[in-house]
């Protein structure tokens, strides 16, 4: 689904990437995983195109989507999530998530123009149950009309993620999706994504929680300094020394 060869990244004589290879199966939830300021973020904001990577290449599927925008890579399948929470207050919860149908311009000006004054255009509608149906599968039904700024930090994550996957993507990429949160919470969005991967959804997990990465991902990457420094099967990564010296400090 996903493969990336050779990305460097830097911010002036600061590393964040270099040479990192990562290939993603399709259908897999891949867990990538690293001490905070490992490179982790970077790295998904130069896979979405938010960042241009100083050398390297991104396929999706096959395709070259190196230098693509980041407009056209949403289109193309990739979704995302921040992991600050960013949801845009003066919004509705179901507002907030219908939002992230990004339709081609021609497409939703056509579609608004035969419409009748008053009455939403059968594609709003469309998007309407469509986000009812994704605040479903994420739990937050209930909270659709209340206003997004009105919410906590675990409903934030929950209406990022619903927003993501409004669109039904090929790849989800989901940065730090339970950060701040307790046990039950963090339970709950590990049973969240796990219902996304049984819809066919590709999901990619960064997070610095390595209990939580372990019982989710059939597969592990793991950053530090900027650098992969190791990958293979949770049970793998468990046992692997660079990884325990990563968290634990070398002895």
């Amino acid at each position: 689904m996903l493969k990336v060869t050779g990305m460097c990244k830097s911010f002036g004589a600061l590393q964040a990437l270099n040479q990192v290879d990562v290939t993603v199966r399709k259908g897999d939830i891949h867990g990538i995983i690293g001490p905070n300021g490992s490179g982790k973020t970077t790295f998904f904001n130069c896979v979405t195109g938010l960042l241009k990577a100083d050398t390297g290449a991104i396929e999706l599927d096959g395709l070259d989507i190196t230098s693509t925008d980041p407009t056209s890579i949403s289109r193309l399948g990739i979704k995302r999530t921040f992991q600050a929470g960013k949801l845009v207050p003066t919004l509705t919860v179901l507002e907030n998530v219908m939002a992230g149908i990004n339709d081609n311009v021609g497409a939703a000006s056509m579609d608004t123009f035969l419409r009748l004054p008053f009455i939403p255009s059968k594609r709003e509608t469309e998007i309407e149950l469509r986000a009812r149906e994704i605040l479903k599968l994420v739990g937050m039904a209930d909270a659709a009309n209340r206003w997004a700024n009105d919410l906590v930090w675990t409903e934030r994550q929950l209406v990022q993620i619903a927003r993501a996957l409004v669109s039904d993507p090929k790849l989800l990429l989901l940065d730090e999706p339970a950060s701040g949160m307790g046990l039950k919470e963090m339970e709950k969005v590990e049973e969240i994504i796990n219902d996304i991967r049984k819809k066919g959804i590709t999901v990619v997990v960064v997070s610095h929680d390595v209990r939580m990465l372990m019982n989710l991902s059939d597969k592990v990457t793991v950053f530090n300094f900027g650098k992969k420094i190791a990958e293979g099967t949770p049970e793998e990564i468990r046992h692997d020394p660079l990884v325990q010296e990563a968290y634990l400090g070398a002895e």
